[in-house]
């Protein structure tokens, strides 16, 4: 508990009450939205943080006590050792504690042991002042146990002392301890062909300030065969301070304990510690990574829709040539074609007049091009096709990540069955434009593109952790009951993917919902989901005006005794006058009104909040999409030049901007600020629109420099 505290800096009653709302199975949506006053307003992203580490807290009570019954069981559980591991704050430690009685598989000490020499290996730690090694050991001499002379005794007393050495969870500790502060990490190659890696073939760094990507990357090199990896430390340095805890003076016995020493450092301890250190420095790496793709696809869910217009997407190719859908102001499709702009057909005219058709037919307002293979020429191809057209069309550059994966899932199949599969990628690429959250939501998060080395992490840990990005922003914005697809439903709080099928199967039977109450006709949808989901689904034009909003069915009754003060009752209010009432409500005494109304301040604000925006969408407030007419290329930029941009990756050594050029430039996190950045996430977001001045042009290897300083 008290650790939870001082760690999220939290008061005692807010970990209890988070907690014990978990423990309800309340979800991180609707704890965030509607409990604030029980958790002290906590946001989602703190409460996911708080639920992994109290997941984590429990699994390292659950291990103690399971480490403690297993070494009960054997008979070896003291006062002391069991004091030892329920003071344990990692799992690290536990399992050092665990090590001497963990079920071993045959070692040199064991063979040892059979042999009967583990009493000449507690003489041998006594160090006494005078006697004779040699002749104790000769005691042990014993050809049927494979011991035949004093020497081989002595052997396998020292493999005894080496790996009770290696067991001793104080000195294993230590040595991984010294071995983080003061080791590197070196690398060298392995092919001798030019890679990815060639940064690394002669490469060393500290292991304690290495930056998370460059570990990841190293683990990619070796894990493909270019790199070789070690952590190279001062292993003298690490012998004698072994030599310290286990010797004690000049003895009969000091030589072969000073062996046993070196012998368990570099044989059994060395390669564990170096184990546990690069797997630290890995899961810390993994963390980091996942915290990186978290918020950048926080953001790309959350960008700002474009709404009331017609959209063209358009999904570039070369020879299988260029698929075109046009879509409503709701996403309905209406056409597709396919043309040949590209090369090798190079048939531009046709394709222009089959697109201009097209553009007039259905008011086509924006046309969204897929940043893929041939978007560089499909650009040139739009922006001069605008040119031609009598009506004001724009085009806009999007992520087409994870499109050709929706067109070929079950999904794409189930909304589109009678469009070929080539098609439906274009679909994707206009509705995109038009909802990003609402379309992004069908794609698996790790195909959206948004991430680093998203491959070489933990792949359930970041399934989680994206799901959780989604099931946030889902909640945040809301979804229209009404219009919303099985995907979008299924990220709602508290709603299982079979019960978002049965919800759209029973908006099917009904027509559409008039009310939240509905939901409670719907198979399987119990009282706890209903609390759970309802204050995140949204009725426009519903029986009451509230059922529009984020205000939760269980503060209907507030927002009647607030407009009651007003002298109207709910069904006489439209939305103008409820917006009128919320923002005198707003003029009042806060603390006053929460306390007549005997709600919660946090509570009252977000409802007058919602009331003062009936059907609000928080994405509105955020920059629009950089909307384009004429072309520019890559060979255009001039060092100097200052554009505009939208980041479209964030990553820990800088941003990827797009320019407008078909190959995003950098910004390097040294070129971000005139000041300290420690890291590009601290300024700097998926989406961000920004001014950025060109340092360099690299067209061999097609690289822009970028930078935001002096800016």
């Amino acid at each position: 508990m008290q650790l939870l505290c001082d760690e999220f800096k939290l008061k005692e009653f807010q970990v209890v009450n988070t907690i014990k709302l978990i423990d309800e199975g309340n979800t991180i949506p609707f704890i965030a939205r509607y409990r604030k006053e029980v958790t002290g307003n906590l946001s989602d992203e703190v409460l996911r943080d708080f639920y992994d580490r109290l997941t984590y807290l429990r699994n390292l009570e659950q291990r103690k006590q399971d480490v403690i019954r297993l070494i009960d069981e054997q008979g070896k559980l003291t006062d002391e050792l069991k004091e030892k591991i329920l003071s344990c704050v990692t799992l690290q430690e536990v399992e050092d504690l665990y090590k001497p009685y963990r079920p071993k598989r045959r070692t040199r000490a064991t063979v040892a042991k059979e042999k009967g020499l583990e009493p000449l290996a507690v003489f041998l730690m006594e160090q006494r002042a005078s006697g004779d090694v040699i002749k104790e050991a000769e005691k042990y001499i014993d050809s049927e146990k494979g011991v035949n002379s004093a020497e081989e005794a002595i052997a396998g007393a020292i493999d005894i002392i080496a790996e009770n050495i290696s067991d001793d969870a104080d000195i294993v500790r230590l040595i991984r301890s010294v071995t983080y502060k003061e080791g590197l990490i070196v690398t060298k190659g392995q092919k001798d062909e030019g890679s990815p890696y060639d940064m690394y073939y002669d490469y060393s760094e500290k292991v304690f300030s290495i930056v998370s990507h460059r570990i990841l990357a190293i683990n990619r090199g070796e894990k493909e065969g270019y790199l070789s990896v070690k952590i190279q430390v001062d292993e003298e340095k690490l012998i004698d301070m072994i030599k310290k805890r286990i010797v004690k003076g000049d003895s009969i016995s000091r030589g072969y304990l000073e062996k046993a020493c070196e012998d368990a450092y570099k044989r059994l301890i060395a390669s564990s510690v170096e184990r546990d250190i690069r797997s630290q420095l890995t899961e810390k790496a993994e963390e980091q990574a996942i915290k990186v793709f978290r918020e950048n696809l926080r953001r790309l869910l959350l960008q700002p829709p474009v709404k009331g217009k017609v959209v063209m997407g358009f999904d570039p190719a070369y020879r299988t040539g260029c698929k075109i859908a046009v879509v409503d102001e709701t996403g309905k499709l209406l056409d597709t074609a396919t043309v040949y702009p590209t090369p090798p057909q190079n048939e531009t005219e046709s394709a222009k007049q089959i697109l201009k058709e097209l553009i007039y037919k259905y008011g086509v307002d924006i046309i969204s091009l897929g940043n893929g293979t041939a978007s560089r020429e499909s650009e040139l191809f739009i922006s001069e096709l605008i040119s031609e057209l009598d009506r004001d069309v724009k085009y806009c550059i999007v992520s087409e990540a994870g499109a050709s994966v929706y067109s070929a899932s079950k999904l794409g199949t189930e909304e589109f069955p009678d469009i070929n599969v080539s098609l439906r990628g274009a679909i994707s690429i206009a509705r995109r434009l038009q909802d990003p959250l609402a379309e992004l939501v069908k794609i698996d998060p790790k195909s959206i593109g948004v991430g680093q080395y998203q491959h070489d992490v933990n792949q359930k840990k970041l399934e989680e952790a994206l799901n959780g990005v989604v099931e946030d922003c889902v909640n945040s914005v809301g979804v229209d009951l009404n219009t919303a697809s099985y995907s979008l439903l299924r990220y709602v709080s508290g709603i299982t993917p079979a019960l978002a099928k049965a919800i759209v199967e029973y908006r099917s039977e009904i027509g559409a919902f008039t009310s939240r109450e509905q939901l409670k006709s719907v198979k399987r949808l119990g009282d706890k989901t209903f609390e759970q989901c309802a204050g995140f689904l949204r009725i426009p034009g519903g029986e009451n005006i509230l059922d529009n909003t984020a205000v939760h069915p269980e503060s209907y009754g507030v927002v009647e005794n607030l407009v009651a003060l007003y002298g109207y009752r709910m069904k006489d209010l439209d939305e103008k006058k409820l917006q009128e009432i919320a923002n005198d409500a707003k003029r009042q005494d806060i603390e006053d009104l929460a306390q007549k109304l005997g709600i919660g301040v946090p509570t009252l604000s977000d409802i007058l909040n919602e009331m003062a925006k009936p059907g609000r969408d928080p994405r509105d407030e955020l920059p629009p999409p950089i909307f384009h007419k004429e072309v520019m290329t890559i060979e255009q930029l001039r060092p100097g030049m200052v554009l505009t941009g939208t980041v479209r990756n964030v990553v820990d050594f800088g941003a990827f901007v797009d320019i407008g050029v078909h190959q995003d430039g950098l910004i390097h996190i040294s070129e971000i600020s005139d000041k300290f950045v420690k890291h590009p996430l601290d300024v700097l977001s998926v989406g961000d629109i920004v001014k950025v001045r060109v340092l360099d042009v690299d067209l061999k290897r097609n690289r822009i420099s970028l930078s935001m300083r002096g800016i």
